[in-house]
């Protein structure tokens, strides 16, 4: 789905389990799932930063595979930022619904909650409403681009900042 956002693709689907949790073994279940539905978005930040960090090793490479790898880092970059954001849209249907259920008060939280099983399917409607009232009220709108795209162009510049890559 990363080479999707970059292609301009609008968006593809697919189906994914939620991570298996033994929730017996939780002592706090609502900020254990948060924090263990958290585990994949921090795993890709973690990724980006690494591939920042190798990139200061380049000079010790010949000229030529320097260019290659540095290529290939900025794609390793590129691509966990947008999963990491991906992955943090709170979608009921996939882990990140559980961050947002063990973050939010329980007046919200218990709502969707009970989202989760139809997650997916509000997912597409959303997707395909908004795209078709802004057609056809004229209105160049790129969900996708302002819910993954975005975000992950600031976390790339905030990432370059911190690990100081040009």
């Amino acid at each position: 789905s990363a080479i999707l956002v970059f292609t301009g693709v609008p968006f593809l689907f697919g189906w994914a389990e939620p991570v298996s949790v033994d929730m017996i073994r939780l002592r706090n279940p609502r900020r254990d799932m948060a924090l263990d539905a958290a585990a994949g978005p921090l795993t890709n930040l973690a990724l980006a930063w690494a591939s920042a960090m190798a990139a200061h090793l380049l000079f010790l490479l010949p000229n030529e595979a320097a260019i290659w790898v540095a290529e290939y880092l900025e794609r390793s970059i590129q691509i966990n930022l947008i999963f990491a954001v991906r992955n943090m849209l709170p979608r009921p249907s996939l882990d990140r619904g559980r961050v947002a259920v063990g973050i939010l008060p329980d007046p919200l939280a218990s709502p969707l909650a009970r989202l989760e099983k139809f997650g997916l399917f509000i997912l597409i409607a959303v997707l395909f409403i908004v795209t078709m009232i802004t057609q056809r009220l004229g209105i160049e709108f790129d969900l996708v681009g302002l819910l993954i795209r975005e975000p992950a162009i600031w976390l790339k510049i905030a990432l370059f900042a911190v690990t100081g890559i040009q």
